[in-house]
């Protein structure tokens, strides 16, 4: 046990050292105790993983066929960031362990500071545009204003075209969306979306679907918010509309319900190694999300959150399981 506890304070010790960027796929960072604020850990854990990045899970997006990595990056204050190096060399860390291990998509918005600026200033610095899925929003009222903001965007993410444009929390929805298509006929933009993250907006959500086509929808989820089990899911399968998931884990609040605990022995059976994976695991494993997009600046979060593309996903009654563990908690 000594032995095992002197290896892992080594890892620790490797990881502040600013290592990551050097790592194989042979490790991974497991969180123990991710802070609520940003999902963030201060107890990391070395665990052995062999992955090939072309295996990760990859799900189908209705309207093209086109496939997206299962696992992103979300920028909401974790991108919101200065020119700094301090402040911006473990951001740029984060990018290149997003495609290390296969993933692409990144998710940002106007509303999120500096993180469109960030993101388009440290991809290019990186030379990775093309091989990530860039994802913003349109937060504003009125169609000119929305075009500037949007051309805005492109500016800030050195993006001649955006894959994903989404209508942010709805916001004068029915305007931008004559926008976006303009925009998606032109090839300004690949894919036009809309977005929520409350369940209170459900209802608002549906009604679009049933009525509007659109490539995707983004809404929150998570193994202890299922109401978009019941509804919305379905419904985006029904209708062919690609789904994000945000909130995944509940703004890192999930983490408190387990700091101390263990995972069981049966999360090994999904290839789950962190609190952090069986979250996200439960959230992917549902057939009609094709990505999920956590937040954070640490690369080994970063890497921890894309160990749950990769290895088995729980069955029906295995999530049930999942469920009854955490509800107990």
């Amino acid at each position: 046990m000594n032995q095992i506890l002197h290896n892992r304070r080594q890892w620790l010790s490797m990881l502040c050292g600013g290592l990551v960027s050097s790592l194989t796929p042979g490790c991974r960072a497991a969180d123990l105790n991710r802070n609520s604020s940003s999902g963030t850990s201060s107890a990391v854990i070395a665990e052995p993983l062999n992955v090939n990045p072309r295996d990760i899970l990859k799900r189908v997006i209705p309207s093209s066929g086109e496939k997206l990595p299962a696992i992103g990056l979300g920028t909401w204050q974790t991108f919101d960031a200065g020119t700094s190096e301090a402040e911006r060399a473990p951001l740029g860390e984060v990018l290149q362990m997003l495609v290390k291990f296969g993933g692409s998509m990144i998710d940002s918005s106007p509303m999120y500071g500096q993180s469109e600026r960030v993101v388009g200033d440290l991809t290019a610095q990186l030379q990775i545009r093309d091989r990530l899925f860039l994802a913003t929003k349109v937060w504003t009222q009125g169609q000119q204003a929305g075009i500037d903001q949007m051309e805005q965007s492109a500016r800030l993410l050195k993006a001649k075209t955006i894959d994903l444009m989404q209508i942010h929390n709805l916001m004068d929805w029915q305007i931008h969306l004559r926008t976006l298509r303009d925009w998606k006929a032109k090839g300004k933009i690949r894919y036009l979306g809309i977005t929520h993250y409350t369940v209170s907006a459900y209802p608002d959500l549906e009604r679009i679907l049933r009525s509007e086509p659109v490539d995707f929808v983004q809404f929150n989820y998570s193994i202890l918010t299922r109401e978009a089990e019941s509804r919305l899911l379905p419904l985006a399968a029904e209708k062919g509309v690609a789904v994000i998931i945000n909130r995944a884990l509940e703004s890192g609040s999930l983490f408190g319900r387990v700091k101390g605990k263990p995972l069981p022995a049966w999360a090994a059976e999904i290839d789950c190694a962190s609190w952090g994976q069986f979250f996200l695991k439960y959230v992917v494993s549902h057939p009609a999300v094709t990505c999920v997009i956590s937040g954070t600046s640490k690369p080994h979060h970063m890497k921890d959150n894309l160990g749950a593309a990769f290895g088995k996903l729980p069955d029906e009654p295995t999530r049930r399981k999942m469920v009854e563990l955490i509800s107990t908690l």
